[in-house]
């Protein structure tokens, strides 16, 4: 009779202890879960009256390092070689191709923790009006393992951009 009553507290306690949630569990620094590198899945667009902004077919690529820099690039997957062969030559055509649907940019970030905000400073980027811009911004709407989500709220054109990114492994 002891043991069944022994057993049966024992039940007890273990129902009704909490169990400890993702809420009450320390949870990982979202500075540290973006550290590596990601790979471009795919990009949407949308203007403030919410109409879809389309996407060029890109690749790509961003890494964010333990110490505070980064690295950003996109490129159409869609365009031609140049026809001379040589980087330094391409036709007007062939340059525009490229130019106008690709964005490079380097610089340091830092976190917000509280919003989940990436705050990048572009140092050096081929479209020169990133370098120096205030108020640039990459709200991460979910990461995990293996897949990032973030939007860029504001960008030169009023489209508000969202960048699904996988770890590169």
């Amino acid at each position: 009779m002891q043991r069944r009553h022994a057993l049966i507290v024992c039940l007890l306690v273990l129902v009704t202890t909490p169990v400890p949630s993702r809420c009450g569990a320390a949870e990982t620094p979202l500075r540290d879960q973006i550290v590596g590198t990601w790979i471009y899945v795919s990009s949407t667009g949308k203007r403030e009256d919410g109409s879809n902004v389309p996407r060029p077919n890109l690749r790509g690529a961003v890494t964010y390092t333990a110490d505070g820099h980064f690295h950003f690039i996109t490129t159409p997957i869609d365009v031609p070689n140049f026809a001379s062969g040589d980087p330094a030559r391409p036709s007007p055509d062939e340059a525009m191709a490229i130019a106008s649907r690709s964005i490079a940019y380097t610089g340091t970030y830092t976190v917000d923790e509280s919003t989940r905000t990436i705050i990048p400073t572009v140092e050096a980027s081929t479209f020169p009006n990133l370098v120096g811009a205030p108020n640039q911004r990459r709200v991460v709407t979910s990461i995990g393992a293996d897949e990032m989500r973030f939007t860029n709220p504001r960008n030169p054109a009023g489209v508000t951009l969202e960048f699904v990114w996988k770890r590169a492994r």
